[in-house]
């Protein structure tokens, strides 16, 4: 008897040791390894002041990050990060941010398989020694002002937070995305770099009619855009004359004359208040 029964009594014994995870319903095993990792999430830089990381991550900053963010992580294209600190941003929102990636920016994910979790932490002790070294800038410009000037101006053409155009990019992150001195130039001089999925384009018509307009979607045999009156329209390539790609942003360049630099400092700083869907004034 003993023997005939010790197989399923050690079965019995297997099967309530994994009995939990057998009877979760669908998704729960994912759910608790999701709440594992939350448990064991690291909310402090474990390299921080480690000499060896901040060398390595300083090395793995000028070849990966220093492009968009300059040598002096002060922003190019992408923000100023040294400032983040001094604005109260844990280590580990900024490692999230550097994992995830920031949606409607030009900051992609870093995939997890292609850069661990040490490197990030190595690319942020070296930014944390940068920023500790370095004067923070003073602030300036009156963000209400530019508000209310963005409403009257840009607002036609750019959403931001659901409200608004669409001919330019959504802006409801542009804060986060870009420095100071980039939405400056991109202001005064827009046709300098102008940003993919927004690209210029003229149609002609068989009949003669042009169409200014930004193009979308192409392929051989037709062509979708959005046109000057915002609407999106598809056409197929072989009833037009003519598809010219344009040199000249639809965005007007907002010289001093139209747009005093007083009056530009003052959007660029609303400009750097959206952060994301609560942030910025409607």
């Amino acid at each position: 008897m003993r023997r005939r029964w010790s197989i399923p009594i050690v079965v019995a014994l297997w099967l309530i040791a994994e009995g939990v995870a057998l009877t979760q319903p669908p998704g729960a095993r994912a759910q608790n390894a999701g709440v594992a990792r939350a448990q064991a999430r690291v909310t402090k830089n474990p390299l921080e002041g480690n000499r060896d990381a901040i060398r390595n991550g300083g090395a793995m900053f000028r070849t990966r990050c220093a492009g968009c963010h300059g040598p002096d992580a002060r922003g190019y294209v992408g923000p100023d990060l040294t400032g983040l600190w001094a604005l109260g941003v844990s280590d580990d929102r900024i490692f999230e941010t550097v994992r995830e990636g920031v949606p409607g920016t030009d900051m992609p994910a870093a995939d997890p398989s292609r850069v661990p979790d040490r490197d990030i932490w190595q690319v942020l002790a070296y930014v944390r020694t940068v920023a500790a070294s370095t004067p923070p800038l003073a602030l300036t410009g009156n963000a209400d002002n530019g508000a209310r000037i963005f409403q009257s101006t840009c607002r036609t053409c750019h959403m931001v937070n659901g409200s608004g155009g669409q001919l330019g990019p959504d802006l409801s992150r542009i804060g986060s995305g870009r420095p100071r001195a980039a939405l400056t130039k991109k202001i005064r001089a827009p046709s300098d770099n102008i940003r993919p999925g927004y690209e210029p384009v003229t149609l002609v018509l068989s009949d003669g009619q042009r169409i200014r307009a930004v193009k979308k979607n192409e392929d051989e045999f037709s062509i979708q855009v959005i046109d000057m009156r915002q609407r999106v329209q598809g056409y197929v390539k072989a009833n037009l004359t003519e598809v010219a790609n344009d040199k000249q942003s639809v965005m007007p360049a907002y010289g001093p004359d139209q747009l005093s630099n007083g009056d530009l400092d003052d959007v660029v700083s609303y400009l750097a208040t959206l952060r994301g869907p609560d942030s910025g004034r409607r």
